[in-house]
C-alpha cells in the first residue's frame, strides 16, 4: 500500500470515527463538522445564490438538516458528498421561495439553422491562442455573471451539472424533473451561455 492509499484509508477511518461521534450526539463532533466544512459549503451556496445573506441562510439550514438527519447517514457516500447535496438542496429551496428576477428570453440566445442544417449565424471563431483563459479569475467571474443571466430553470441545471458536478440523474432528482428534461435544458443552457460569452472571446480565426 502506497502513501496515497494509506492517506485515503486514514481519511476514511477519521470520517467514520467522526460519524460515530456525531450519531452519539457529541457536541464537539458537531463543532468539528462545522469547522471542517463551513467555508467549502458556503462557497457552494454562494455559487447557487446571488445574495450573501441568502447563502448564509442556506448554509445554516443545511447544517440544521445535517444535524437532524445524521442518524440516517449510512455511509453510502462520503460525508462531504452528503453535506454538499444538503446545501445544494437548501439553496434550491431558497431560490424557490424568493421573488423571481426579470429573465432574459432564452430563444433569442439559441443558434438558428438553415434548411440544410447549417447555422445561419456561425459568427467568427473564438480565439484559442494565448494563455489558457479558464485559469483566470476574470474569466470565472465573467462566466458566472453570464450564467446568472439565464432563466432559473436553465441556470439551475447548468450550475448543478457543470459547476457543482452532479450527475444527470442527481440533477433530475434535485430539481424533481425527468432525466431527459435535464439533458434538453443543459444543452440549451450551454448554447445560450456560449452566445452570451461570444462577444468577449470572438476574434478572427487564425
Amino acid at each position: 500500500m502506497g502513501p496515497a492509499d494509506r492517506s485515503e484509508q486514514r481519511a476514511t477511518q477519521d470520517e467514520q470515527a467522526l460519524v460515530r461521534r456525531l450519531q452519539a450526539g457529541e457536541d464537539a463532533a458537531f463543532e468539528e463538522l462545522v469547522r471542517q466544512n463551513a467555508a467549502r459549503l458556503l462557497a457552494v451556496a454562494r455559487r447557487m445564490l446571488r445574495s450573501e445573506e441568502d447563502a448564509r441562510d442556506a448554509l445554516q439550514e443545511a447544517f440544521l438538516q445535517a444535524f437532524r438527519g445524521i442518524q440516517k447517514f449510512a455511509g453510502d457516500a462520503r460525508l462531504s458528498t452528503w453535506l454538499h447535496r444538503i446545501v445544494v438542496n437548501a439553496s434550491l429551496m431558497k431560490l424557490r421561495t424568493r421573488s423571481r428576477k426579470p429573465e432574459l428570453p432564452l430563444d433569442e440566445l439559441l443558434p438558428r439553422f438553415l434548411e440544410d442544417g447549417h447555422r445561419s449565424d456561425p459568427g467568427p471563431a473564438w480565439r484559442t491562442d494565448g494563455p489558457d483563459p479558464v485559469e483566470s479569475r476574470e474569466l470565472r467571474t465573467l462566466v458566472r455573471a453570464n450564467i446568472d443571466r439565464l432563466p432559473d430553470i436553465y441556470r439551475n441545471v447548468l450550475l448543478l451539472r457543470d459547476i457543482e458536478g452532479l450527475s444527470t440523474e442527481e440533477t433530475a432528482g434535485m430539481l424533481d424533473i425527468k432525466v431527459d428534461t435535464v439533458k434538453v435544458r443543459l444543452h440549451r443552457a450551454r448554447q445560450a451561455l456560449r452566445t452570451l460569452l461570444h462577444p468577449h472571446f470572438a476574434g478572427e480565426a487564425r
